[in-house]
């Protein structure tokens, strides 16, 4: 019988400022094998203890990529700062590769346009992204908000009074506000799935998922 093969957990991160050498320690965290790259000697040299592999390279660099063996990676990590000249280069080479999955860091949302032009599967603007999220927290009565594609998020909010000693079928929230609770938690407990028959109590967390406008009209209930 063959052995049945591990998926390859390596990854490749490019650019070791803070949100790279952030995202590259929780990827070795999680047991991934992390080559990390930086044209800066100083910040190769301050994570070397820490990552997989290092190196100092010029990303733009195909040839110096090639040597360093990048393109055997199955995934990639552009987290390149205010280069952007090389940030668009370097997801370019990457994508040239046939890298399955790139992800890359964008200053703006022009420049993620361009980023997912030249190749980058996933965009992430880590500023954009946390000043939107913190404004809804702020603004908002929810006590977490994640919004992912297509107008859809997940919120965390304490139950509405109205829906205090009813079970979630009984208080009809999908036709009512368009949301589906997916979670609840009560005092000295863990999260658990929700269900039709779950009652909800006083001072119960719920996990609420639905259009984000809808989460939000939701949240203003507690």
């Amino acid at each position: 019988m063959a052995k049945k093969e591990h998926p390859d957990n390596r990854a490749v991160v490019i650019g070791l400022g803070r949100f790279g050498s952030s995202l590259a320690l929780e990827l070795v965290s999680g047991r991934t094998e992390v080559l990390g790259l930086d044209r800066s000697e100083k910040l190769v040299n301050a994570w070397a203890d820490e990552l997989t592999h290092v190196a100092v390279v010029d990303s733009t660099d195909e040839e110096a990529l090639r040597q360093l063996n990048v393109q055997d990676y199955p995934r990639a990590v552009v987290a390149i700062g205010a280069d952007l000249e090389a940030s668009i280069l370097t997801t370019s080479i990457l994508s040239d590769f046939g890298i399955k999955k790139i992800w890359a860091k964008a200053l703006s949302r022009q420049h993620a346009k361009i980023l997912e032009r030249v190749g980058a599967h996933h965009v992430v603007l880590p500023e954009h992204d946390m000043g939107e999220r913190v404004a809804h927290l702020v603004m908002g009565r929810m006590l977490d908000y994640i919004e992912f594609e297509d107008d859809y998020a997940m919120v965390k909010t304490l139950a509405p009074h109205e829906v205090v000693g009813k079970t979630l079928g009984e208080s009809e929230l999908r036709s009512k506000y368009g949301i589906t609770v997916v979670s609840i938690k009560r005092r000295g407990e863990g999260f658990t799935y929700a269900t039709a028959e779950t009652e909800v109590r006083a001072g119960d967390l719920l996990i609420v998922a639905g259009k984000a406008s809808d989460t939000e009209r939701f949240a203003e209930l507690t």
